[in-house]
């Protein structure tokens, strides 16, 4: 499962030093600031708006609490939160059984991307978490208006080969 997760994992983004690592409580606000700094994110209602401080940390809590999902940051040299993603484990009985490790809600703050942080942050996920974590497969859906993060997976080996499909319920 995704606990056997090898972290902290020194990387390197284009000669810098960063560390990615699980996210703890204290990277809440950090996290939070990742997720608005996104134009689509904060269309969505990212905004890092103080009234939704609890809705964040409840989901943050709930992430950790479950053994199938890890949440975690890239911090650089200085100690800051510059990128983070949430990765899910999915037992499947598709692919003979394969498990599948999906990748949600990558961000890397704006003032680093295109630094190399984006690809020493996935190449740790495609290399090392997927075989940790005994997923053959590494999946993630990314949003239509999202033209440069396509080019980017499409860089790095992925292959856009799905469809995908939401529907919001009334919860």
């Amino acid at each position: 499962m995704i606990d056997r997760l090898n972290l902290p994992f020194d990387a390197s983004a284009r000669g810098r030093h960063v560390e990615i690592r699980r996210a703890t409580r204290g990277d809440l606000d950090s996290i939070i600031r990742l997720l608005s700094d996104d134009p689509i994110s904060a269309g969505r209602g990212d905004v890092a708006s103080a009234e939704d401080a609890d809705a964040y940390a409840a989901a943050l809590d709930r992430i950790i609490d479950d053994p199938g999902n890890e949440l975690v940051v890239v911090q650089d040299q200085a100690g800051a939160v510059v990128g983070t993603l949430q990765l899910t484990v999915i037992p499947g009985m598709a692919r003979r059984g394969s498990t599948r490790l999906l990748v949600e809600a990558v961000r890397v703050t704006s003032t680093e991307r295109s630094s190399g942080i984006g690809t020493a942050l996935m190449r740790w996920v495609m290399d090392q978490a997927a075989a940790e974590a005994g997923a053959p497969l590494v999946q993630l859906t990314s949003d239509a208006a999202r033209v440069d993060a396509h080019r980017f997976y499409t860089r790095l080996g992925f292959v856009d080969s799905h469809v995908g499909f939401k529907y919001s319920a009334d919860v």
